[in-house]
């Protein structure tokens, strides 16, 4: 394992409980960072800490409520050892059900893009202005958010999940050159398919589906997903900004 400097650094992962979130982490605390994992589960989450120690605080909060959120951060500040926010991992996320367009409940495309849309933008709206403080109001960090390649290919019977991961993209790109002048830089990664506890939300058969479109023909592993997010997140990750970098088995060429 390549080693990440980390050291004074604190940084928030929101859906940090598990999954891809909690690889994050736990890579992080291993590069020196200290951590707080934003999530729902608060069962989950109490695990998490057990497992990481005492680098890792945790807030229980749904994300999708913005008052919440502002709640979280001035929280997240209070507590962390430097007084601040240094990283944000945009890592919560739901894939919805797998359905066709014309028959995708109204529900759950609006649930859908709540959590992995305007969660995310309530975090990332939130933290820029703390991250724009840093470094004697001259602005550090580092935000990374978390998509996935059918926000570029779209993949059929998921159609709220890739238009949601489109925008992430997006609004990425945005962001990141609205913050270009300064000290922050924002970047997702856009993994193809992740063995992790979301494959519980989807059917088998689609599950194989993402499966047949990898050329390496295995999935992903949270753990190569934290690897790339953590680098993104260090001070090497100087020159890129605003940009997508995919992690996907070879899906992906473009």
């Amino acid at each position: 394992m390549n080693n990440y400097d980390l050291k004074n650094k604190h940084a928030v992962i929101t859906g940090g409980a598990s999954g891809i979130g909690f690889a994050i982490a736990k890579r992080m605390v291993a590069s020196g960072a200290s951590v707080t994992l934003w999530d729902r589960d608060a069962e989950a989450l109490s695990r998490a800490a057990s497992q990481l120690g005492a680098a890792v605080k945790t807030a229980q909060l749904d994300l999708a409520d913005h008052p919440q959120v502002v709640k979280a951060v001035a929280d997240t500040v209070a507590h962390s050892p430097n007084k601040t926010i240094d990283i944000l991992v945009n890592s919560a996320g739901i894939t919805g059900p797998n359905e066709t367009l014309a028959k995708y409940p109204i529900d759950a495309w609006h649930q859908v893009m709540q959590i992995n849309l305007n969660a995310l933008f309530y975090c990332c709206r939130e933290i820029v202005p703390v991250m724009q403080a840093n470094d004697a109001g001259k602005g550090w960090g580092r935000i990374v958010n978390i998509a996935s390649v059918a926000g570029k290919e779209g993949n059929p019977n998921a159609s709220a999940y890739g238009a949601s991961k489109g925008a992430v993209m997006t609004l990425t790109k945005a962001l990141g050159k609205e913050l270009a002048a300064t000290g922050i830089r924002v970047n997702c990664v856009t993994p193809a398919a992740v063995d992790s506890p979301m494959f519980s939300q989807m059917k088998p058969e689609f599950i194989q589906y993402m499966l047949s479109k990898i050329p390496m023909a295995r999935f992903g592993q949270a753990d190569e997903v934290a690897a790339l997010v953590t680098w993104l997140s260090t001070e090497d990750c100087s020159f890129s900004t605003g940009a997508v970098f995919d992690i996907s088995g070879g899906r992906a060429t473009y």
